[in-house]
Formats: structure tokens, sequence, C-alpha cells
């Protein structure tokens, strides 16, 4: 009975890590398709998303990982592996290209400001 349960919970976790691995290889196969010179230019913040939930959902899974694993569970284990490495692979470049983001979304409020200063002076100059 109790190698009933045991390879049970092998095949749930085994399941469950082959659906998050597939979803994290659709989100970095979507990155990388995009934009093949720069692949983490497109991240968009539903694609980071994704992918935390799914690096969050996998590590309750693997914290509750049995002691003893079949060959099954060793596979997705290491597909899922493979995966998260690709990922951290591309980390730099995402953070990269977040912080080349928020400096041009800055530069752009900067212009939008002056711009905005240059209509206050403008009517309070026509209004005289």
């Amino acid at each position: 009975m109790e190698s009933i349960a045991i390879l049970s919970t092998h095949d749930e976790v085994a399941r469950d890590l082959r659906a998050a691995t597939g979803r994290i290889r659709q989100v970095i196969q979507a990155l990388v398709r995009s934009a093949p010179e720069d692949p983490c230019r497109v991240a968009t913040p539903q694609q980071m998303s994704d992918l935390l939930s799914e690096l969050m959902r996998a590590g309750q899974w693997l914290r509750g990982l049995p002691a003893e694993r079949d060959r099954d569970l060793d596979q997705e284990l290491c597909e899922y592996r493979n995966e998260v490495h690709r990922l951290r692979t591309l980390l730099p470049a995402i953070q990269a290209s977040l912080l080349a983001e928020r400096a041009r979304l800055e530069q752009e409020r900067k212009r939008l400001n002056g711009a905005a200063a240059w209509i206050r002076v403008s009517r309070q100059t026509i209004g005289k």
C-alpha cells in the first residue's frame, strides 16, 4: 500500500514538474524567438510574472519531494534544472533591458515635464 502512495506521489510531482517546465520553456522560447539578437529586449511584465509563478510553484513541489525517486521523476527534475539554468543565463540580459527601459522612461518623463513647463510659461505669456 505504501509503495502505491509513493508511486502516486512520484507521478503527480513528475506531471506537475513537466507542466511547469513546459511553461517556463515556452516563455524562454518566446523571448528568444521574438528577438534573437537581444532575447530579453521584449520581456513583458506578463512573461516575467509567468516565470516567477512557475518557479514558485515548482519550488513548493520540490520542497515536498519524496526521498525516494523513480526514473521518470529524475528525468523531469533534470529537464526542470536545464530550463532553470537556461533562464539563469538570460537573467543578466533581462536586468540590463529593464535598466535600459527605466532610463528611457526617465528621459521621456523629463521631456514631457519640460514640454509641460514650456506650455505653462507660454500660457502665462500669452495671457498677459
